[in-house]
């Protein structure tokens, strides 16, 4: 048996005679189906789902996080560099454009049922078109409603509205707005409005928006007994425009015209839903108040309309 000495134990081994081996390898490669999976999330366009699926690649591939970043990045340039030219281009075309062009509208033909100082059927018919360009924006509005009964007019009511709108930046703009109404069941023969002031836009998204304008107003009406007068009011309106979803939409619409004498307020809400192309139903009731009208009439008038659209 032999006898190991005490004290530490000690190996020797032969020196190496050749280098150690090396193997060249490349950094860590993105699997040819998680990169196949983000390359058709890309060819889709949609945002969300390249998020969606990066989110998902990151999650089981976290040591190809940099590659994947860089696709994501690489997709989201070239989409920004589209819409900018896009964008650029839209600007052109507008800066570029005549008096007649960028026109857009809606005709309304319908019927409806008014209470107050009238109670019956008839027809409603109104005319909306609508400029929008860089800085300006023009409004046309048209509306007319009238019914016949045993060959005596029940309700004769017209109106007619210009108004431009002069954008100051993104949420502030200017405006002017002239009017005529003619309501001989109201007590009016012809009433002219003209009127100036600010604007702000409350709320501005995709699907939402409510816009706020305020200013004087002076207004020329034509009483049918009374004598004609002249006075100076405050206005102020609000519209309100929520798409519910891409086939309903509602609308309030309100104005007031305060001043010493006799003050009107005017409400209208409204729900569009669409039918076919270019073609909606819509259902409005509106509220007309007047503080002091001539004698004989009511203070407030309410009218249901449902309707057909056509839009241009």
């Amino acid at each position: 048996m032999t006898v190991l000495p005490a004290g530490p134990l000690r190996v020797e081994v032969p020196p190496f005679v050749d280098p150690v081996p090396f193997i060249a390898a490349g950094p860590p490669r993105l699997p040819d189906a998680v990169k196949a999976m983000i390359e058709e999330a890309i060819r889709s366009d949609d945002s969300a789902a390249v998020a969606a699926v990066v989110k998902v690649a990151m999650a089981t591939r976290p040591y190809d996080a940099e590659e994947i970043r860089a696709m994501q990045r690489a997709y989201l340039d070239r989409k920004a560099m589209t819409m900018a030219a896009r964008t650029r281009e839209e600007t052109e075309r507008i800066r570029n454009s005549g008096v007649l062009d960028l026109w857009k509208g809606q005709i309304e033909l319908g019927a409806f049922r008014s209470t107050g100082n009238t109670s019956n059927f008839g027809f409603t018919g109104a005319l909306k078109l609508d400029r929008k360009g860089i800085d300006w924006q023009h409004t046309v509005q048209v509306s007319a409603d009238y019914q016949q009964d045993s060959g005596t007019i029940t309700r004769e009511q017209y109106g007619a509205s210009y108004q431009p709108r002069y954008t100051l930046n993104e949420d502030l703009f200017t405006y002017s707005r002239l009017q005529y109404e003619r309501d001989r069941i109201q007590g009016f023969r012809d009433r002219y409005s003209l009127s100036g002031g600010l604007g702000y836009r409350l709320l501005k998204r995709n699907n939402l928006t409510l816009s706020v304008e305020v200013g004087p107003a002076v207004r020329r009406t034509h009483f049918i007994t009374e004598p004609s007068e002249t006075a100076w009011s405050m206005l102020t309106s609000f519209d309100f425009d929520w798409k519910i979803n891409p086939a309903v939409k509602l609308t309030q619409d309100a104005t007031g015209y305060v001043e010493s004498e006799n003050s009107s307020f005017t409400s209208q809400t409204g729900i569009e839903a669409g039918m076919a192309r270019g073609v909606k139903a819509r259902l409005s009731y509106s509220i007309e108040h007047e503080t002091a009208p001539p004698e004989g009439a009511l203070k407030t008038d309410t009218i249901s309309r449902f309707s057909l659209v056509y839009g241009f």
